[in-house]
């Protein structure tokens, strides 16, 4: 009888990386270190690659892997599957699809190329008989994707929250404890947590690509990235910690999509959320990812979200599941417009040269819109000369509130452009 081991050398799965960074060594050294019985590493590709080759991070590899900076050496070589973990759109997006037109299968990182063009890879790996699998492209090392498609098909998703970007969540969780952003920006950066320049995390872009990808496994819900809105959390400042603690919440990015069947609304951006959340439990680089099924409810995904091995694993997995043969879930997604009108509680942060009439004239303004005040808060010992308060509304729609905080930005006692949240309402609130 054939034994294990001879069917697993019949079946050899080889391997070529393309990108020596902080998730493509983890991803090396993780097939190194664990040596997958029938899995083997047979090229890395990197520009400057004499450089990588000769990193502290190449120690300990084994030295027949071809190291190559032509990407050619790549595409036309024997390799089973081609891993990706450089990201960006162009040239990976060519690249990758020759790698599925010349039938080698694809492990991918690379949230923005799954969000905008997923939809035309995954149709070119079904054409050609390979398999195109990302699930280390959202909430890193937390199996949210596999979990969606395997365990929650049976439900009817309704909604998804999350916290998708590691390097917000630990940017406002110490923010939270009382640091300042600028100097917790620059510890993110030099743990590289945070890239040099952070415009796709603190801006929600890259929070954003996930979302549209969870929309697509978990909802069947095609997203044109770029019709979902974002709030960066640049504007959100130590005041509004203290604020929302005063209102029992603390402040999150969240990234949220609901569909009500004929409706879909999505967004990105600074949010409140209770303390009684478990959102509010998530803190440092964790992830957290709820979806509310219609027949089975809230289901919960945690775990660390940044960091090169917590999405080696992720990775790794993938490639694991490819060289068993196991048959990626194909799902009907239907492209759906987005809209932008939640209709939540706001959070409204103003900064004014204190003068009487100011409530009243907010209070007006936001009358005039159809908006009822829930509360008013304002913390002793601040300047009245730069003095920030805060107005909470009853729920009402994005567009309306806005209208009003358009209004009220332009009053002279206005110091500074007013900061507008969204409160996260409780599940048993909506």
């Amino acid at each position: 009888m054939e034994n294990s081991a001879t069917r697993s050398s019949e079946k050899e799965t080889r391997v070529a990386l393309l990108g020596f960074g902080t998730v493509g060594s983890a991803v090396a050294h993780l097939l190194q270190t664990q040596q997958f019985d029938g899995v083997r590493l047979t090229r890395i590709y990197n520009r400057g690659i004499q450089r990588k080759q000769g990193s502290t991070r190449a120690e300990g590899l084994h030295g027949d892997i071809i190291w190559t900076d032509n990407i050619e050496d790549v595409l036309a070589s024997d390799a089973d599957v081609v891993i990706e973990t450089i990201g960006g759109l162009d040239p990976m997006g060519e690249w990758l699809a020759r790698a599925l037109l010349a039938g080698k299968h694809v492990v991918t990182a690379n949230k923005q190329l799954i969000a905008y063009r997923g939809a035309g890879l995954s149709q070119l790996a079904r054409e050609h008989g390979v398999s195109l699998v990302y699930n280390a492209a959202v909430a890193g090392g937390v199996p949210v994707i596999p979990a969606v498609l395997h365990g929650l098909q049976g439900d009817r998703v309704r909604q998804i929250a999350g916290i998708l970007n590691g390097t917000c969540n630990f940017i406002l969780s110490q923010m939270e404890a009382g640091a300042d952003y600028h100097d917790v920006l620059a510890k993110a950066q030099a743990a590289g947590y945070a890239e040099a320049d952070p415009t796709a995390d603190v801006d929600g872009y890259d929070a954003r690509a996930k979302l549209c990808i969870l929309a697509r496994t978990a909802m069947q819900i095609g997203l044109d990235p770029d019709a979902v809105p974002v709030q960066t959390i640049r504007n959100v400042r130590l005041v509004d910690f203290h604020y929302a603690r005063d209102l029992n919440c603390t402040i999150r990015q969240v990234a949220r999509i609901e569909s009500d069947g004929e409706t879909v609304r999505a967004r990105v951006g600074p949010t409140l959320v209770p303390h009684t959340s478990p959102f509010a439990w998530s803190h440092g680089t964790q992830n957290l990812v709820m979806t509310t099924g219609e027949f089975g409810g809230d289901v919960v995904f945690s775990g660390h979200g940044a960091g090169g091995n917590p999405t080696a694993v992720a990775v790794v997995s993938d490639l694991l599941a490819v060289a068993h043969g196991s048959a990626s879930v194909s799902l009907p997604v239907q492209n759906r417009a987005v809209s932008r009108e939640f209709v939540a509680p706001h959070y409204l942060r103003f900064v004014v040269q204190d003068k009487p009439g100011i409530v009243s004239a907010i209070a007006g303004a936001l009358a005039q819109v159809g908006a009822n005040i829930d509360s008013i808060v304002q913390r002793p010992g601040y300047p009245k000369d730069a003095l920030p308060f805060v107005v909470t509304t009853e729920p009402c729609s994005t567009a309306t509130i806005q209208q009003a905080v358009d209004t009220i930005a332009k009053m002279p006692t206005m110091l500074e452009e007013p900061l507008l949240l969204q409160i996260l309402r409780e599940p048993q609130e909506s």
